[in-house]
């Protein structure tokens, strides 16, 4: 039932901008967490940024200290779509992006604990 479309990456230059998103379809439940994830060729999936809904309300957003003060994650509920805005992006940043889902609204850094995945959208950021 649950879907997650990602969209938005693409190649920009180092100190540039990029705004993700994902579309959600099936979430049903009102207290759940969002978030998103990325991996770059030989690395492990690792945490970026996260937020919980309770009741209509966004609340606890946490961000991966890579990220902090450049990226912030935010939603549209009237589209069901979460956004990953990115800013002053570096190299380091190349990878492959993921939003997920966690039904039981906790906030983790281990993309074991998630439940349900998006395809990725690529990301790219040159020097």
């Amino acid at each position: 039932q649950v879907q997650l479309v990602e969209s938005g990456g693409g190649l920009v230059q180092a100190g540039g901008s990029l705004r993700l998103s994902c579309a959600a379809s099936g979430l049903t439940y009102l207290h759940y967490s969002m978030g998103w994830f990325r991996q770059a060729p030989g690395k492990e999936r690792e945490f970026v940024a996260a937020t919980k809904w309770s009741g209509g309300t966004s609340y606890s957003k946490d961000y991966a200290d890579s990220v902090k003060g450049r990226f912030s994650i935010s939603r549209d509920n009237a589209k069901s779509t979460v956004y990953l805005q990115m800013n002053s992006l570096k190299p380091e940043d190349t990878a492959v992006y993921y939003c997920a889902v966690h039904w039981k609204g906790a906030v983790l850094t281990d993309p074991a604990k998630w439940d349900y995945w998006g395809q990725g959208t690529q990301v790219t950021v040159s020097v």
